[in-house]
Formats: C-alpha cells, structure tokens, sequence
C-alpha cells in the first residue's frame, strides 16, 4: 500500500512539471519505418545543432511552457496510438525522458526523434529511438555522440541524412564501421532540396547496400508547411 502511495505521489509530481512547447499536432508519419501512419507530434522547443538543411528552426526558441498532464490530455483528444516527439532535440529538456515514460504507460506506441547529439541512456527501453548520424553536410559531424549506439536495441533505428555523394560514402563507410545493421534497422534518406531521392536510391542498389531509403513523405503531400 505505501508503495501505491508513493508511486501516485511520484506520478503526480512529474505531471506538474513543465516543458516548453513549441506545437502538437496530428499528422501522417513521413520518416523512419513508421511512415504512413497517423501520429500525434510533440514537438519540443530548443536545440544545440544548427544543421545547415534544418527544416525546423522555428522550433529553436519559439514555443509556450505546457505542464506534462496538459501535454498527456492534448494528445488523448487526437484518439490516435502513435505518438512522436521531436524538435528541435527534445533530449535538450531534462524532463523529455518523464514525458516519454508517461506516455508509454499510458500505452501509446511512442518514437523519439533525437539528433544524438545528447546521451540516450536514460530514454525508456520502450520508446522507439530513431536516432540521427550527422554527416558531412549537416555541419555538425562533431556533434555525433556515438557512445548513444550502445544503447541502440533491434526496434530502434539510424537515420542518415545525405546531401551529395560525399555524405553518401561517408555513410557507407560508418555503416561497416560500427556494423549499424546488425544494430537495428538502418534509414538513408536524401536532403529534400539537395539530392534527389531516385540518386540515392540508385546508389544504394548499386553497392546492395542493406538500408532502407527513407522519403520524407510529409513533404510530398503538403510540402513545407509547419505542423504538417
């Protein structure tokens, strides 16, 4: 009984804490293995990279300070199961980790979206990390923390995004490096404006590379609208 007290004591605490918020919505997912399906998007303000294809700089400081139970009963009123939190880098707020443990005991089948340039050790094992290799052309190779792939399981992912042939072999050559997909799943996808997918996937069949090309599908659909 006084460990039912405590725990509901716990909960409630971490309930009143606050993030700061810069939008949820409901989409279609357009990236990782969960492409197509309708989700609820957290996305959370703030973040340390500033790659030079960022699609979100919006999300860099704008945004209004939410308690985690508002945020939890927003997410209800979509009645879907599938949640993401992204950014920005979520994991640059202290409490993004209480949100994503609340949100899976809530039972929502919960991805993250991280750069990886903060650690992921204390992300629930139970959240779908889908995780980002800076490449040459992001910018920001130095801020790859590759420590975070030994906390990688088979359900979680690695996304590369790449900008011409030389982020490409960059890739390539990491993926034999650290054996990525023998880690779990592995994403190649283009920079939207400075490669043209079909390019990637040919290269991609051209080595038998065993990645999945990865299409930011939201973007077909609605192009760059914010909260799409």
């Amino acid at each position: 009984m006084k460990t039912a007290v405590l725990t509901k004591m716990v909960r409630d605490e971490v309930l009143v804490r606050t993030l700061i918020v810069n939008e949820i919505f409901l989409s279609i997912q357009g990236e990782s293995s969960l492409s197509g399906l309708p989700t609820v998007f957290v996305r959370l303000t703030g973040c340390p990279l500033r790659c030079q294809y960022c699609d979100t700089a919006y999300a860099f400081t704008a945004g209004e300070k939410m308690c985690i139970v508002d945020i939890l009963q927003t997410i209800s009123g979509y009645r879907t199961r599938h949640v993401t939190v992204t950014g920005g880098e979520p994991l640059a707020q202290k409490d993004c980790p209480e949100l994503l443990n609340l949100l899976c005991d809530e039972g929502y089948q919960v991805s993250l979206e991280t750069s990886g340039a903060i650690g992921v050790s204390a992300v629930d094992e139970r959240v779908v990390k889908i995780l980002d290799l800076k490449t040459p052309g992001s910018g920001e190779t130095a801020k790859n923390r590759y420590e975070n792939l030994d906390f990688l399981s088979p359900r979680d992912e690695i996304k590369f995004v790449i900008c011409d042939r030389a982020d490409y072999d960059w890739s390539k050559n990491k993926l034999a490096e650290y054996r990525l997909n023998e880690r779990c799943q592995v994403l190649f996808s283009s920079s939207h404006e400075q490669l043209p997918a079909r390019q990637l996937a040919d290269w991609i069949l051209a080595d038998r590379l065993p990645v999945r090309l990865q299409i930011q599908l939201h973007k077909y659909l609605w192009g760059d609208v914010p909260g799409r």
